[in-house]
């Protein structure tokens, strides 16, 4: 059965750290290495002290869980993670992940911001980012700084590609994972010429793009452009302010008749939506992820950043092919070994029967192997199960032959017993004896010949 995992609280899944820059956590893989479910990955970006931490606390059905950081400096650093078992789809992981702020000047270093929304956008599933007030110029051109390394993530790894040969937005788009603005403390009407109008149209309406080539429309419509390129699945949510500003700094204290109604209704509307319409976790090929291969990622995405390269999804799956193939190779071997165990018993009547059994054996094998085994250089791994299988065949035809030679041997010997005696006891030293010990041999003969096996 699948294995569950429910933290009682997040942890650090990818340090970030002055001296030693993004670092995974192996606490965290640990955990991942034990989900064996797959995972629907929720992710949250954007400014800090902009209320992220208090969304994926509702989403991870609690009050309280990621820091809310009520004073001035952004309280996550890095990119918290918080696995729960997910409330709508049985069988599945909810994996949460609490990004650092952007902009958060007290921290005074900023160049792994953009690595991290990186990490975030390609963990995901669904990348929620969040905002202040409205959607406008400024909250576009701070999601479109993040978004400027995002493009160079490439699909498929080219040598001697130049940094400046982006892959095509068509190919890439695919694995990018559903896109969900939220603004908080929203202070509009959704109304446009005097009708209403719904949260998602009124994002639409914010990113139109205008018409003309001059330099300030070109910066107005380059954000929007990559939006529109790269997140294909759109959704927006807006939200009253939840209480007075006396007590937002105590909001996850506060009972739930001191919470405005309104935004309860709200926060309600967008955690429903995010549990039923988030996907489970996918790569290139569409493979489900599972905690454990989510794991992987995120240490090959960090190790590919730390050398100073841009991840590469085709590269990532690679990684993730080689660590599946070879558990699979493992697990197939050891199942072909436990199942030839268990249904041939030595020795067998022929040669031609343990064989027969092989055959049925190998293909049970195959059949796990194929359904746990990646795609990407599968030929290989494959060569490799089978010259694993075909010398534990190889050692049971041994073992059957030597089994077989040592029974024979011993019916001989329990069988030539009362040919000895009468051999010892003079019974063949008379007239006629030797006819006597041809027929008495031809007997034994017959005998052996009759002994099952």
């Amino acid at each position: 059965m699948a294995s569950e995992i429910h933290l009682p609280e997040p942890i650090c899944l990818v340090e970030n750290s002055r001296r030693k820059g993004l670092v995974v956590q192996q606490e965290a893989l640990q955990v991942l290495s034990e989900i064996t479910q797959p995972v629907v990955v929720v992710a949250i970006a954007g400014l800090y002290r902009t209320g992220k931490s208090y969304l994926m606390n509702r989403l991870a059905g609690r009050r309280k869980g990621f820091s809310l950081g009520s004073g001035v400096q952004s309280h996550t650093k890095g990119v918290w993670m918080w696995c729960v078992p997910h409330p709508c789809k049985p069988g599945h992981t909810l994996v949460l992940l609490d990004t650092e702020g952007l902009g958060d000047v007290e921290k005074g270093d900023t160049k792994n911001d953009t690595w991290i929304f990186v990490l975030t956008v390609l963990l995901s599933s669904t990348l929620i980012y969040n905002s202040r007030g409205t959607i406008d110029q400024q909250a576009m051109e701070q999601l479109h700084y993040v978004m400027k390394l995002t493009e160079k993530v490439r699909l498929k790894a080219t040598p001697g590609q130049r940094e400046e040969e982006q892959e095509d937005p068509e190919e890439v788009a695919p694995f990018f994972p559903a896109f969900v603005w939220t603004v908080r403390d929203f202070t509009l009407q959704l109304e446009v010429d005097g009708e209403g109008i719904s949260e998602d149209q009124y994002l639409e309406k914010a990113l139109t793009l205008k018409a003309g080539s001059s330099s300030e429309i070109q910066r107005y419509n380059q954000p929007r452009e990559y939006i529109h390129q790269f997140f294909r699945d759109r959704k927006c949510f807006v939200f009253d302010q939840p209480a007075p500003k006396r007590d937002l700094a105590r909001l996850e204290e506060l009972q739930v008749d001191e919470i405005d109604p309104e935004f309860q209704q709200q926060v309600e509307k967008f955690c429903s939506h995010i549990w039923e319409k988030s996907p489970p976790k996918t790569i290139p090929g569409g493979r489900i992820v599972t905690g454990s291969l989510l794991g992987k990622l995120a240490e090959t995405y960090v190790e590919t950043i730390r050398s100073g390269e841009v991840p590469c999804l085709e590269s990532a799956v690679l990684a993730l092919a080689q660590t599946v193939n070879v558990a699979a190779v493992k697990e197939a071997v050891k199942l072909y070994q436990d199942l030839m165990e268990k249904q041939v018993k030595l020795p067998t009547e022929t040669v031609e029967e343990l064989l027969d059994l092989h055959s049925q054996c190998q293909r049970e094998t195959q059949e796990l192997f194929q359904k746990r085994a990646f795609e990407e250089d599968i030929c290989s791994f494959q060569a490799d199960l089978t010259h694993q299988v075909e010398e534990i065949k190889e050692k049971f035809l041994r073992d059957n032959k030597q089994v077989s030679r040592d029974n024979c041997e011993a019916a001989l010997r329990d069988l030539f017993q009362d040919l000895f005696r009468k051999f010892i006891n003079g019974v063949y030293f008379v007239p006629g004896g030797y006819k006597l010990f041809e027929r008495d041999q031809q007997a034994l003969v017959k005998k052996y010949q009759e002994v099952p096996g």
